[in-house]
């Protein structure tokens, strides 16, 4: 095992990092990648094995979270996303973060303004 696997392993789970539309300025990957080369760039000495496995277990991590590995270990079931109180808050919760990215700037100070006035 070497750091330089790790690195390579690193670019490619990023690589497959799908973007944030909300912020798109402000992205995972990018963090991420300047990070990883601040660590592991080809460039720098070789690493102890120590050191190495720790980062593929690291890389191995990404991985997981980029599979969905615990989501679909621990599925929600029953009526944990429909709580009694608002039956459709995750549904209009996601429906939600698909618009967002989409509206122009008069829907976005319309809905602020919908958030600020509530009538009962």
């Amino acid at each position: 095992m070497s750091t330089s696997l790790a690195y390579k392993h690193y670019l490619r789970a990023l690589s497959r990092w799908p973007k944030d539309p909300l912020r798109p300025d402000c992205q995972f990957q990018d963090a991420m990648r300047h990070r990883i080369e601040q660590r592991l760039s080809p460039q720098k000495a070789a690493a102890s094995p120590d050191a190495a496995r720790a980062e593929l277990e690291q890389v191995n991590a990404l991985y997981s979270l980029l599979e969905n590995r615990y989501s679909k270990k621990y599925a929600l079931k029953g009526s944990l996303l429909t709580p009694a109180s608002n039956p459709t808050h995750y549904t209009d919760l996601v429906r939600e973060l698909d618009e967002a990215p989409k509206r122009n700037w008069w829907q976005q100070v319309t809905n602020k303004w919908k958030g600020l006035i509530r009538f009962k």
